[in-house]
């Protein structure tokens, strides 16, 4: 339990310094770009070794599969929906021409451009906050399982860190535009971080004693939860605004994150 609690708590503590960073900060564009790069290669190494691996040994193929696709799907729908609440209204043609997803808006936490109307308006850091939990959540769980495993968890504890921060950065960043107060907009991200302990807890707890085939499941839903987000959030955005050079952060990321898969 201590042990989780620990996890748990390191995993999460990456939305609270992003939130600090972001109400108070304007970065630069390709640093943030640089930041879901390496977050990105950080995530394909736990998706495959330690998330659906792990479901694919605990439930077969087949169990491994359905929970990756039902993942990948809850994530992709809800993503829709989130994009459309984070742009209200008609799309001017500007809109339209606009690369990646609405809901990780960069401009609002750089000092390049302006924010766009989404952020202005708040709906792009509550929209990326709710994206955070929603792929957050099985990931964490998944975090908690594999330290019954005696695995350690650690490259998927270092990606959840690394992905976590630039995403709570962005979403704060676009809460401030908005006028939020920064107590509150730090305090939103916090709420996230607590679920996201709570869900660790669960996965090293009651799920530590479930059969494997049950198991299985949540691992595969995170997998596929996390190959959607990366397909739909991290990867455009750091390309939009890093250019080819996230080539090389994205390796980095995943070159530290098999390393210490290996620990």
């Amino acid at each position: 339990m201590v042990e989780s609690l620990i996890f748990g708590a390191v995993a999460s503590s990456a939305l609270l310094i992003g939130a600090l960073v972001g109400v108070r900060f304007e970065l630069p564009k390709r640093v943030l770009a640089i930041l879901l790069s390496f977050a990105a290669g950080a995530l394909i190494t736990a998706l495959a070794f330690e998330l659906f691996e792990d479901a694919y040994e605990k439930g077969g193929l087949w169990l491994a599969v359905i929970g990756l696709f039902a993942g990948a799907v809850v994530f992709t729908v809800l993503s829709a929906l989130l994009d459309r609440w984070a742009q209200p209204g008609p799309r001017s043609k500007d809109a339209e021409k606009q690369q990646g997803s609405a809901k990780l808006d960069t401009d609002a936490a750089a000092q390049e451009k302006a924010p766009t109307a989404a952020s202005a308006q708040g709906a792009a850091g509550l929209a990326l906050l709710a994206a955070v939990t929603l792929d957050g959540v099985p990931e964490n769980v998944a975090l908690g399982v594999s330290l019954t495993e005696g695995t350690g968890g650690l490259a998927l504890l270092a990606a959840i860190f690394v992905s976590n921060l630039p995403e709570s950065l962005v979403g704060a960043a676009s809460m401030r535009e908005q006028g939020m107060a920064k107590g509150k907009a730090v305090g939103l991200w916090a709420v996230c971080a607590v679920l996201l302990v709570i869900a660790v807890v669960i996965g090293a707890g009651p799920l530590a004693t479930a059969e494997a085939e049950t198991i299985s499941l949540p691992l595969a839903f995170a997998a596929g939860a996390v190959i959607a987000s990366l397909a739909d959030t991290l990867m455009p955005e750091a390309f939009e605004h890093g250019g080819p050079a996230v080539a090389l952060s994205t390796a980095a990321g995943f070159a530290l994150s098999f390393a210490l898969s290996l620990a």
